[in-house]
């Protein structure tokens, strides 16, 4: 169980995001500071860097949560080869449903081109741990094969999720099953 004080760690970290992908919504990325960042939720630029390395990390901190969230999701699923489990857990994900304030903010954040590689590094912050998760669902020992499942799995789902941004014409769980569908390498040998 949490405690208070890290309940209250939990609710400053989440100021700070929203505040950043707020500020970043209204002024562009590349007009906000740490220190606006900070004065907008009400903590000083001290406090800010012992949650943050940066204002790219703070706005990307909500799919950094989404991240951790989809791992748990993969290491609840029943012993098996990979493929099934990271399948069942990105729709398991989806069925949770977004936020739709953050949903529209983080929309209309992430078409800044000056932001995309802070996207990929949330993407790859978890990727480690996918890996490892990956390799003891295999049935042989291969921690190249596990490393490359783990990125396909992380760029399909990353691309999945900006194509339907971009794109939310149709549920989010339909498009990231289509990135998901046959075609997408399975990580079990042949």
């Amino acid at each position: 169980m949490d405690t208070l004080r890290e309940r209250k760690k939990a609710a400053t970290r989440m100021a700070l995001h929203q505040a950043a992908l707020r500020l970043a919504l209204e002024h562009g990325p590349d007009r906000v500071t740490v220190e606006s960042i900070a004065d907008a939720a009400a903590v000083s630029r001290r406090t800010f860097s012992n949650y943050f390395a940066g204002k790219e990390e703070a706005i990307f901190y909500g799919d950094l949560v989404r991240l951790r969230r989809l791992l748990d999701l993969v290491r609840a699923q029943p012993a098996g080869p990979p493929r099934p489990a990271l399948v069942r857990a990105a729709s398991e994900l989806t069925d949770e449903g977004f936020d739709p304030e953050w949903l529209t903010r983080r929309r209309q954040v992430s078409r800044h081109p000056s932001l995309v590689a802070h996207q990929v590094a949330a993407y790859a912050a978890v990727e480690r741990d996918l890996t490892a998760e990956i390799a003891r669902r295999q049935a042989v020992d291969d921690p190249l094969r596990a490393r490359v499942l783990a990125a396909t799995f992380l760029a399909a789902l990353r691309a999945a999720t900006q194509h339907w941004l971009d794109h939310p014409d149709r549920p989010p769980a339909e498009v990231i099953a289509e990135a998901m569908g046959p075609a997408w390498p399975t990580g079990e040998q042949n």
